[in-house]
């Protein structure tokens, strides 16, 4: 049965298959069920009993190995929602969320596509392709000299006499890539050629595509992002900015909305840029257009996500907009309910992504069982993840376990429940990078507002210590009543009157907490 709120789309379902898995595909479901939708998971092997799976009315299995034969499969995902009498495809963030080609085999399956054109996929899709497109707009881009380099050949000699045009520092980075992945600073002509072909080599493992271009590095510059909102009617309007400059090898670690570098009439300019932007691709959806800000107030085009982003929630909390029922509407067809005048600026929002890594051993990524998983349930505090106490963390899939996000009146007042917030959260079995984060938002330079996107690159990383040997005890308590049904609520005295000799008494997961970040 149609939802209610569908009456009048001209392209109603009742049904939607999130093409993907994990927190995502998760938060999408949810979303799905809100809205009156049946929901349909996919899964493979792995994820036999995964959360996703769970909160589906529906779980089609993904039979395969690789990820070539299960979540990157087109046709299977397309029989699977045949299948399950799915009308719509979502296809989350990742695997095959800006893939132009999959977008097309939906909608030539007879199913409504959860997302933008495949032709504004394409476009944007390509990092030369949608340069042009700008500078064919009047969009500002960063300077520099666009010149496609394939790794089937031997252009070094073009390569070179492009970065001399350019000058250094400069980036190498993939056409078709995105992530962080094919992309090599160069600061100097002696490591242009190394860096130009590690560069190639990633772009083409990652993306299937060696292709790379040169533009100029920007240093000192703050990444920020403008959330976009478009109908297939031409309105289109923004919902505000978020930063997301505090990185790690090109990948976000914390983001916050709104920027603290950005006034209202940089917000207003940059607004309205990335919705020109946005137009001159006929985009439908919800999207996102990145800018280099400098410390000037000068931006630049970086590129456009065609999809929903990981911290897509930093904007709902200011804005109070759900983006993913926006997604199901502007899908089914229907005219935005919202006026550019009508979007609102609510308080402060932080996001943390949680991954299953040793920030100790170089970030390296951590498996193992989640012995305890007790997540932060306080007021202001929002927790999306696709784990649960008891799953295993493997190799199989992206080390992100979580994202925490915490919403206040204030920045001030966020950066405060961000840290209490990590604190209160307690994950056992697996190796984290909590300790990590709680560590750089106490830094002065991410207090203060100042990060720009090399601050962590050019800071030193290996502050990080093991946990006290005296926590043991903890660990070992702590692991038992969870095991043996004993919480922080049972009342139990042999949890509430625990004394491990060290001077820590009292509540064992609260000492835990605290002992471990």
């Amino acid at each position: 049965m149609i939802p209610d709120w569908m009456v009048g789309a001209t392209h109603p379902f009742d049904s939607v298959l999130v093409a993907n898995r994990g927190e995502i595909a998760v938060r999408v479901l949810r979303a799905a069920s809100e809205a009156g939708l049946r929901g349909v998971a996919v899964y493979s092997d792995p994820d036999e009993g995964a959360l996703h799976v769970e909160v589906a009315d529906e779980a089609v299995h993904l039979p395969g190995e690789t990820l070539g034969e299960t979540y990157l499969n087109s046709e299977a995902i397309i029989q699977a929602a045949k299948d399950s009498g799915a009308q719509a495809i979502h296809p989350g963030y990742g695997f095959l969320s800006e893939r132009a080609d999959f977008a097309r085999m939906v909608s030539a399956a007879g199913l409504v596509w959860i997302g933008p054109p495949a032709e504004s996929i394409e476009t944007m899709g390509d990092k030369i392709s949608a340069r042009r497109r700008m500078i064919d707009s009047g969009v500002p881009v960063i300077p520099g000299e666009e010149l496609a380099i394939s790794e089937d050949a031997d252009h070094l000699g073009t390569l070179a006499a492009a970065a001399a045009r350019v000058g250094y520092p400069l980036l190498i980075k993939a056409s078709a890539g995105g992530g962080g992945k094919g992309m090599r600073a160069v600061h100097e002509p002696r490591m242009l050629r190394t860096e130009y072909e590690a560069a190639a080599r990633e772009a083409s493992a990652a993306f299937g595509d060696g292709t790379v271009y040169v533009e100029r590095l920007l240093t000192g510059a703050r990444h920020v992002e403008i959330q976009v909102l478009c109908d297939s009617y031409g309105n289109a309007i923004h919902l505000n900015e978020r930063d997301c400059s505090l990185q790690r090898r090109h990948q976000k670690v914390l983001e916050e909305a709104p920027s603290p570098a950005v006034t209202p009439l940089i917000r207003a300019a940059m607004g309205e840029t990335a919705v020109q932007a946005a137009q001159s691709v006929d985009y439908e959806g919800v999207g996102t257009v990145e800018f280099l800000l400098s410390s000037r107030g000068e931006f630049f085009f970086l590129e456009m996500n065609t999809r929903l982003q990981v911290e897509h929630p930093i904007t709902e909390l200011t804005t109070g907009i759900d983006l993913v029922q926006k997604q199901f509407e502007v899908a089914a067809g229907m005219k935005l309910t919202i006026q550019q005048d009508e979007v609102g600026l609510f308080g402060h929002a932080i996001e943390a992504r949680i991954y299953a890594e040793d920030a100790s051993k170089g970030f390296l990524p951590a498996i193992g069982k989640l012995a305890m998983w007790r997540p932060p349930s306080t007021p202001g505090v929002r927790f999306d993840s696709g784990f649960r106490e008891g799953d295993e963390v493997t190799v199989d899939f992206d080390p992100m376990l979580a994202k925490l996000i915490v919403h206040a009146p204030s920045r001030k007042a966020a950066l405060r429940r961000l840290d209490t917030a990590l604190s209160d959260f307690v994950a056992l079995g697996v190796t984290t990078n909590v300790g990590f984060l709680r560590q750089v938002a106490a830094e002065p330079a991410f207090t203060n507002g100042e990060v720009t996107t090399d601050y962590l690159d050019s800071t030193s990383l290996s502050t990080f210590s093991e946990p006290k040997p005296e926590n043991a005890i903890l660990v070992a308590i702590a692991a038992a009543a969870s095991r043996f049904g004993l919480d922080r609520t049972a009342g139990s005295a042999s949890v509430t009157d625990f004394d491990d000799h060290t001077g820590h008494t009292g509540d064992p997961f609260r000492t835990l907490k605290r002992s471990f970040p």
